[in-house]
């Protein structure tokens, strides 16, 4: 595998030529010009991603990256550190949210212990890449090491270059983490140049008094570490997670083959402005699955340039927006291949 700086070498340059024609097919359809909005720009885009105008149905596959946070002490989230474990069982087993539109939406899951504070055995479906026992308490310390941000980062690299050496051709990045919400702010905050309680919702559900300490919290590790976005893996490091930094690395190894990378909700989001901020053309290989109803969502996708294609009110996470809006593109890559032309109709095209 190659390093951080390798994966970040071989990003290149979208091929908008493969636009061009594809667009160029897009109005020869038996449609007024334009007709069919976004699904006509999410074709042209998956053509200027894969660098052909040759269109084929997704092969995609969504990975979920669990990890726990050691801020969740600090009461940030309503429920406690156990349920991740327990939740990683409950994708094993096929019945989360993401098992269940996954399923629907002809996408297979992979489950990946990147940093669970929980022995586990090994066990069917589980790849085991455990970094570390969860992150430190970023209120009081780094959350991880340097190099602990760099081998959950290739963790997400690995499974990426796996996913696509197995012929999957979008993907899809998952989170697990009690109190993941927490570290997310934080880097949205500083990645996106916002005051905290701009960027900081309930995450699982906090009250009001819930929401003003977890505030509080993400404020009191911002002054500590002083994290600045022009230093993207410090900042990681100093205030991330690290299943965030494992979606970080999934996407820049995506990038890097040509690999379109479709983004879930919140924390898909703070692992996306990670690596755009390290290798802006990254997020030229992004498509935005849904905006989530987490405050700070938003100005992520501003941030990174991308229009949600769905937008339901949803906050699982675990990559349960994107499985949605795989449905969708699936519909455009349809249109796409399926629809006659007008010469093949006999029908009479537009003028001029």
């Amino acid at each position: 595998m190659s390093t951080l700086e390798g994966i970040i070498g071989r990003i290149k340059p979208l091929d908008l030529n493969a636009g061009v024609a594809a667009q160029a097919h897009l109005d020869d359809l038996t449609k007024p010009l334009g007709s069919l909005g976004r699904l006509e720009d999410l074709a042209r885009r998956l053509a200027e991603i894969r660098g052909s105008a040759a269109l084929t149905q997704p092969q995609a596959a969504v990975t979920v990256f669990a990890a726990d946070h050691g801020v969740a002490q600090a009461g940030v989230s309503p429920y406690p550190s156990e349920v991740t474990p327990q939740m990683v069982f409950n994708f094993l087993a096929g019945g989360a949210g993401i098992n269940v539109l996954a399923r629907q939406s002809g996408a297979q899951v992979r489950v990946v212990d990147v940093g669970v504070n929980y022995d586990f055995d090994d066990l069917p479906g589980l790849v085991r890449a455990k970094v570390a026992k969860g992150t430190a308490n970023m209120a009081q310390e780094p959350a991880m090491s340097l190099e602990q941000a760099r081998r959950a980062i290739a963790v997400g690299a690995e499974m990426a270059a796996q996913l696509i050496g197995e012929g999957c051709d979008l993907l899809i990045p998952g989170d697990m983490g009690i109190g993941n919400t927490t570290p997310c702010a934080a880097l949205t905050a500083v990645f996106c140049g916002q005051p905290v309680a701009a960027v900081t919702g309930r995450g699982a559900g906090l009250d009001q008094t819930g929401l003003v300490q977890k505030i509080k919290i993400i404020e009191q590790a911002l002054a500590l570490h002083k994290p600045s976005a022009d230093q993207p893996l410090e900042t990681l490091a100093a205030v991330g997670g690290l299943e965030i930094a494992a979606v970080c690395g999934y996407v820049l190894e995506s990038a890097a083959q040509g690999v379109p990378v479709l983004l879930d909700g919140f924390i898909a989001g703070a692992g996306a402005l990670v690596a755009a901020r390290m290798a802006p053309a990254a997020a030229d290989y992004l498509f935005a699955g849904h905006c989530s109803v987490e405050i700070g969502h938003q100005m992520q996708l501003d941030a990174l340039g991308l229009k949600p294609i769905l937008n339901l009110n949803l906050r699982l996470g675990e990559g349960t927006g994107a499985a949605l809006a795989l449905n969708v593109l699936r519909a455009a890559v349809a249109i796409y291949n399926e629809m006659a032309t007008f010469a093949s109709a006999g029908v009479t095209g537009h003028q001029g």
